[in-house]
């Protein structure tokens, strides 16, 4: 019989976001730190589904109330997702991106952190591989209204205004980047969770509920502190990640290539009005892709580098720069399970 973290290893590439092998067995190292032997078999005897306790229980022949305690504590440590519906708990296993490294927030320290570092490569490729991205861009509000029409799905704020669970926490990429030995002077805790995600973000520590008055407010941060909207890549919000290029992962390996706009999904770009454009270049110092560059006395925008964050509109004292609909963009997957089934096809899971 093959080692248990092996086999959990085959178990998780086998969920969405996938968790492929690598030359030095980085990712057996990775589970070795997170899971126990026990913790590992448990995991990989779970559906990729909520379940009931009772079910599990009996489908594994486990005592009903010793399981209960175990899968909860591996819950708290971010190993599995649980969803709380009043005091219905229900378990699942999850895939390791988007999830159970954001989950170790509270649990990170420099061995894990260095040991990601060295695998994502591995994984980010991987996850490249298929047409449909975990995370999109939206524009930020500054840019909202002024010369583009915006979907219904990228209006943030609007979207935010109809949450009933809203969380607040740190981001875990700046966290992890300071554990480095690279800290970032942009805000810790400007990450979102909505609904079941930031029930289960408060319910283990990881981040505080906050209302939508606050909520907005630190969007309105994020703005000034010029950092990127990345949500759930789905018409339904499931969390926004507020970026910057020096510490997210995703954004540092779109800004290394010639054209970031392959790279991140979005739905706009800027466009920058010659005949209003002064030259000052202040678009130039705001945009975090290097997407606008000084031309003949204006600035121009580098074909192929902008991802529609708006970013730039608010920096442009002249209002020269709107944010313009790309064409044959198609509306994002419903929701995050309909988005998670999606990527399965794509990779030939379903």
């Amino acid at each position: 019989m093959s080692d248990v973290y092996t086999r959990l290893r085959e178990f998780m590439d086998r969920l969405p976001g996938g968790y492929p092998e690598t030359p030095t067995g980085v990712e057996i190292k990775l589970l070795k730190k997170l899971y126990s032997p026990e913790e590992a078999e448990l995991t990989q005897n779970l559906k990729d589904e909520p379940e009931e306790v009772a079910l599990i229980a009996k489908r594994l022949g486990r005592d009903e109330k010793e399981l209960a305690e175990k899968l909860d504590e591996m819950a708290m440590n971010g190993l599995i997702y649980r969803v709380r519906s009043g005091e219905k708990l229900c378990y699942q296993a999850f895939q390791f991106i988007v999830g159970v490294y954001e989950f170790q927030l509270k649990n990170l320290d420099k061995e894990f952190c260095e040991l990601f570092e060295e695998y994502w490569p591995y994984l980010g490729m991987q996850m490249a591989s298929v047409p449909t991205a975990q995370l999109r861009v939206v524009p930020v509000e500054s840019a909202v209204g002024k010369g583009a029409t915006v979907e219904s799905y990228n209006q943030i704020r609007e979207m935010v205004k109809e949450q009933k669970v809203i969380c607040v926490q740190d981001c875990i990429c700046r966290k992890e980047q300071r554990l480095m030995g690279h800290p970032c002077d942009k805000p810790d805790e400007i990450c979102f969770g909505f609904g079941e995600l930031g029930q289960y973000t408060i319910d283990n520590g990881n981040g505080r509920p906050i209302d939508v008055d606050e909520c907005l407010k630190l969007l309105d941060k994020a703005e000034e502190e010029g950092l990127v909207l990345q949500p759930t890549n789905a018409e339904e919000l499931q969390w926004i990640c507020c970026c910057c290029a020096c510490c997210c992962p995703g954004l540092k390996v779109a800004k290394s290539t010639p054209r970031p706009q392959d790279v991140v999904k979005s739905w706009y770009e800027a466009k920058i009005d010659r005949d209003e454009c002064t030259g000052c270049l202040d678009c130039v110092e705001r945009c975090p892709l290097d997407a606008i560059q000084e031309g003949d006395n204006v600035s121009e925008i580098v074909e192929g580098r902008c991802i529609g964050c708006g970013l730039c509109v608010s920096a442009c004292p002249v209002e020269a720069i709107t944010m313009e609909p790309k064409p044959g963009v198609e509306a994002p997957p419903k929701d995050f399970s309909t988005l998670l089934k999606q990527i399965a096809t794509e990779r030939g899971l379903a």
